[in-house]
């Protein structure tokens, strides 16, 4: 199973990836990265700042050479982008390099968990749970597509979680 040496968390804003992403790392013993911040903390700015000056394009071009960098490792939990998937590119380079993991959750647990958070430049909108929807109909065959594993995080804990990933990943259930 030299595909598990990596793996890759993929699935919408607030559907818990960095949380999960840590802790599964931790138990795991595994090397935790998170995309978003890699691009924070390489350009100085956070996610907004890019989006305001550079457009989403610019930033999935930013987070296209991170991502190409990080999956590179080994022993790696990744927490990609919501948008990660949109680059076919992208998709091609996470499931040739590890078992990818679609956290989901719906676009009413993802408003509940971001209503209040002000990083998150595509929820810049008068009606933040509609575009969650939006999203959500674009994105989720994308996410599935990707996918060896799809793991509800749904009022869920993050100990439940990380248990179902490590059972599953550990049992070869892919």
């Amino acid at each position: 199973m030299i595909r598990a040496q990596n793996i890759f968390l993929v699935g919408p804003m607030g559907a818990g990836k960095s949380t999960i992403g840590r802790q599964l790392a931790e138990v795991l013993s595994y090397e935790f990265k998170d995309s978003d911040q890699e691009i924070q903390r390489r350009t100085g700015v956070d996610i907004p700042t890019i989006f305001e000056f550079e457009g989403e394009a610019g930033f999935r071009d930013r987070e296209r050479q991170i991502l190409e960098e990080l999956i590179q490792g080994e022993r790696i939990v990744l927490a990609t982008g919501g948008g990660a998937v949109l680059r076919p590119e992208n998709r091609q380079d996470l499931t040739a390099r590890g078992v990818v993991v679609y956290l989901h959750c719906s676009p009413e647990q993802q408003y509940a968990r971001t209503a209040r958070d002000r990083s998150r430049p595509l929820l810049d909108t008068s009606d933040p749970l509609l575009r969650l929807r939006e999203l959500m109909a674009e994105r989720d065959p994308l996410y599935r597509q990707v996918a060896d594993l799809v793991v509800s995080t749904e009022r869920r804990g993050t100990a439940s979680v990380v248990k179902e990933i490590r059972r599953r990943i550990e049992s070869a259930e892919l």
